[in-house]
């Protein structure tokens, strides 16, 4: 990362999960697995196709659990269509 620019995007990322308190630093319990991260990068550009922001994401790489190993069992809770 040469570009000061996409460093920039990067700790602006970082500093929102302090400011929104969306994590916490924990000690790694012993024999588990720990979900690796990903960075994310996009250039926001305007009509004439100008770049005008550098975006980071850093996301959590949930894909690579394995069913069993990293977890029991799934579910999402879904509303019937009767009860909206």
């Amino acid at each position: 990362m040469a570009d000061f620019a996409w460093i920039e995007s990067m700790l602006e990322e970082l500093h929102q999960f302090d400011r929104l308190d969306v994590w916490e630093l924990v000690d790694r319990p012993l024999c588990t697995n720990v979900i690796n991260l990903k960075w994310l990068w996009k250039n926001k550009r305007d009509e004439e196709n100008t770049v005008i922001r550098n975006k980071s994401r850093l996301v959590a790489k949930g894909y690579a659990q394995k069913e069993g190993v990293d977890f029991e069992e799934s579910f999402a809770p879904v509303a019937r269509l009767e009860a909206v």
